[in-house]
């Protein structure tokens, strides 16, 4: 009998499903708009309908389903205690059990950024490293650790939050976090939009940025791949914090291989060349030959990583 499972992928704008069989091969995928209302359980509700109707729409009765993977923006126990979802309206609840009780069927629920890892480590660049970090940049910095082929989402659900990783005691801006000098206040797109516009303040003529009615992190790639020297100097720059960062976290989990995902990873090859270059000159001769590869299951990570959750749980 054919089985299979759905992967549930919820976002601060847009929830992603995916259906996948049993081998874990992706049959179709779709987005809805994220509803913020009530308690923000609404969310759960409209995931469960939304599959409800796909599988009257392909015929697929409830007994063939294996379970539903899910991926939430923010931390969660192995247990499936949610601790805070602010930003969704949800405090404190159990989403495997919610769900399963809603649905009655198996539940397994994990970090978005950790559920991302897996499938890349799964289905994606990874493939073949049981050992491995994945870093999104993009308004953000996230991070998801793989260890032995398992998510590590540490003792409150908060292990791999790379993008708050201190690189630079001497800043005075406040990061989102509270805190200053982050990571991501450098290297997610926000970031490398803020670098350029410091030194594109203090360097009006040295750039093409400087004509841009508005300046992006694509932008800045793009001109650095022209040669513009302003442009240059910022990839160089976001990339030595990352390379700084990168070179820490390597030297406690010893990973064979990073893996660069995010809407900045677009920028391709020059990323890659430029967090080397700052990684090798800052981490321990053992460990300057890790592989650094760019993600490429794009934003359908999450769903093929919240299907394996569901899919090793069965196996």
């Amino acid at each position: 009998m054919d089985k299979y499972c759905f992967g549930v992928d919820i976002g601060g704008t847009g929830v992603k499903l995916g259906l996948f069989d049993a081998n874990g091969s992706l049959l179709d995928k779709w987005v809805f708009a994220t509803r913020k209302t009530g308690d923000g359980k609404d969310i759960l509700k409209d995931a469960w309908d939304f599959i409800v109707s796909k599988l009257e729409e392909k015929a697929i009765t409830k007994d063939k389903i294996l379970g539903i993977g899910m991926g939430i923006p923010g931390p969660i126990m192995d247990n499936g205690d949610v601790l805070e979802l602010p930003n969704l309206g949800l405090g404190y609840f159990n989403i495997e059990e919610e769900m399963s009780k809603m649905t009655g069927l198996k539940v397994k629920a994990g970090n978005d950024a950790n559920v991302a890892a897996l499938g890349e480590q799964w289905k994606g660049s990874g493939k073949g490293y049981n050992n491995m970090v994945l870093i999104t940049l993009g308004t953000g910095v996230g991070g998801g650790i793989i260890y032995k082929g398992n998510i590590i989402a540490g003792s409150g659900g908060a292990a791999g939050e790379i993008g708050h990783l201190p690189v630079n005691q001497g800043e005075l801006e406040r990061c989102g976090c509270g805190k200053c000098g982050c990571l991501e206040q450098y290297a997610s797109a926000t970031g490398i939009v803020r670098l350029a516009k410091q030194l594109v303040n203090s360097n009006p003529k040295a750039s093409k940025l400087a004509d841009a009615d508005v300046i992006t992190s694509k932008l800045v790639f793009d001109l650095a791949k022209e040669k513009d020297p302003l442009a240059i100097e910022v990839v160089d720059e976001a990339c030595r914090y990352l390379g700084i960062a990168l070179a820490g976290v390597a030297q406690v989990l010893d990973p064979e291989a990073f893996v660069i995902g995010g809407g900045v990873s677009k920028a391709g090859d020059i990323l890659i060349t430029y967090i080397k270059k700052h990684y090798t000159s800052n981490v321990m001769n053992a460990l300057k030959d890790r592989k650094f590869l760019l993600a490429s299951l794009g934003n359908d990570a999450g769903i093929y990583g919240c299907a394996r959750l569901v899919l090793s749980s069965n196996a």
